[in-house]
């Protein structure tokens, strides 16, 4: 068994509790993935994001520039395990000298503030996958959550705070608080697409080798990626919105669009990214529901669209899939459910070994 996830918040949770006065290390920490995980659970390939939430963050480029450097640091101090991927031949090279291939990305284009050039220095820097938008409006383009329904929800949710459980009070603002989550997840942006600078951004990200990725996108960017775009792209941590219809999920057109392309989504472990359960209810994730959105995607745009994106270090941590020592009980389960042992290497790591291939240089 080989691993390459596409997606996970590790750099940006132990940057931040080294701001904190907590550090932790890369190579040994309590979150969801370390390095001697990633080793003993047969990782390829780790992406690293560097997640960078809007309006919190002060000066968006000073702040991916300072997780950066925290990034080196890091790949310094584990050099005897861990190396850079800038170019697709560093993988293979990574593995024959026994190491585990980093690849950095940013997770939120608003870092570049709709300056082009910006992305020139991201690439000299090493990265090579940009998550265009997360759940903001950036220059580049517009999300899938709706800006005025996430505050409803918001409000709701902070009315139901203040309510004693199990009371007819609180049981009326549950509903208001299902209601305005419903509202929310289940209503896709179809207009707001990518802006005119979006569409230079991603034309130059593909010259330079930088491959776009529509998770978190709205579904009218999603779209106008297909457009501008020749290469592969990626939905580097999404789901399948047939099976759980939250609107961080792919339609089964996109899905197909996407296959298409030669592109690749990434499994997200986010519970309720896997199926959703009434407010007030407990989701703690199962393997169960991943192998439903596995068999459901693989049936609508084949195998080849299949990778894995856990989105570790940034969500809840799932029960059964708690970390990356979590890949063999998903691999067990997948092949239980009928993916055969080609079927599996290729989600596991084939299929986005392929787009690194056709995208990297």
């Amino acid at each position: 068994m080989k691993v390459i996830d596409m997606h996970c918040d590790t750099i940006g949770g132990l940057f931040h509790l080294k701001e904190e006065g907590k550090p932790q290390s890369l190579r040994h920490n309590s979150g969801h993935i370390d390095l001697e995980r990633l080793r003993e659970n047969h990782y390829l390939l780790q992406n690293f994001a560097m997640f960078i939430p809007l309006g919190s963050c002060g000066d968006p480029w000073e702040a991916v520039c300072a997780m950066y450097r925290y990034y080196l640091e890091e790949l310094e101090r584990n050099r005897d395990i861990l190396a850079p991927v800038l170019r697709y031949e560093d993988i293979g090279r990574n593995e024959a000298s026994g190491k585990i291939s980093s690849l950095l990305t940013v997770e939120e284009g608003g870092v570049c503030k709709g300056e082009l050039e910006k992305l020139g220095e991201l690439y000299r820097m090493g990265v090579r996958m940009i998550t265009l938008t997360w759940n903001f409006d950036n220059e580049i383009g517009h999300p899938n959550f709706d800006g005025f329904l996430r505050e409803r929800l918001e409000e709701a949710g902070e009315r139901l705070r203040k309510c004693t459980p199990g009371t007819e009070g609180w049981e009326q603002q549950r509903l208001a608080v299902q209601a305005a989550r419903d509202a929310c997840m289940h209503t896709p942006n179809v207009t707001g697409g990518l802006t005119p600078r979006g569409r230079e951004f991603v034309e130059e990200m593909e010259r330079l080798g930088i491959i776009p990725d529509v998770s978190h996108l709205s579904d009218a960017g999603f779209l106008d990626v297909l457009e501008v775009t020749r290469k592969p792209f990626v939905a580097s941590h999404s789901n399948a919105r047939a099976v759980c219809p939250n609107v961080r999920n792919l339609t089964d057109d996109m899905i197909r669009k996407l296959a298409d392309r030669g592109g690749v989504m990434g499994l997200n472990f986010c519970p309720d990214f896997l199926e959703e359960k009434p407010v007030g209810e407990e989701n703690p994730g199962t393997v169960a529901a991943v192998v439903r959105h596995a068999e459901h995607i693989a049936k609508v745009g084949g195998v080849e669209v299949l990778g894995l994106g856990s989105d570790f270090d940034g969500i809840p941590t799932h029960a059964q899939l708690p970390g990356a020592q979590g890949m063999e009980r998903l691999w067990e389960a997948l092949h239980g459910a009928g993916f055969t042992q080609d079927q599996l290497d290729r989600i596991f790591y084939g299929n986005v070994l392929r787009v690194y291939r056709d995208t990297l240089g």
